[in-house]
């Protein structure tokens, strides 16, 4: 299990930021916001900076929070799929504010638009 840190003021995005404020994990869950779900394998090649090892390890920190379901299957070979929970579906209009803040201050060159297939 994870370490929550102390949160001195009690505030609302210092609580927000413990969940999904690291270098991968609102880019994982960018990759599930085009619904269904997504095998173990198509998010390492989407995601080719990220090794397994840490991978692993945020996915299982997102479904440890609620914001990610895992589906395991008894197959052979064995097959793992993710996609968001209800709550995770929550965070849909805070990643699409950061993706818009973001694209605000970036060059005119770097700017870019939300392609994710939600409504």
């Amino acid at each position: 299990m994870r370490k929550i840190l102390q949160n001195p003021e009690n505030c609302a995005v210092v609580r927000t930021v413990g969940y999904i404020g690291n270098k991968w994990k609102p880019i994982i869950l960018i990759r599930l916001l085009n619904g269904g779900k997504v095998r173990f394998g198509k998010l390492c090649v989407q995601m080719a900076d990220i090794s397994r090892k840490i991978l692993s390890q945020q996915l299982k920190e997102l479904e440890e929070d609620g914001l990610i379901i895992r589906h395991s299957y008894m197959e052979k070979p064995p097959r793992v799929e993710y996609e968001l929970s209800e709550l995770g579906k929550t965070l849909i209009p805070v990643l699409k504010a950061m993706f818009d803040w973001g694209n605000q201050i970036a060059p005119p060159e770097q700017q870019c638009t939300w392609d994710p297939v939600v409504k």
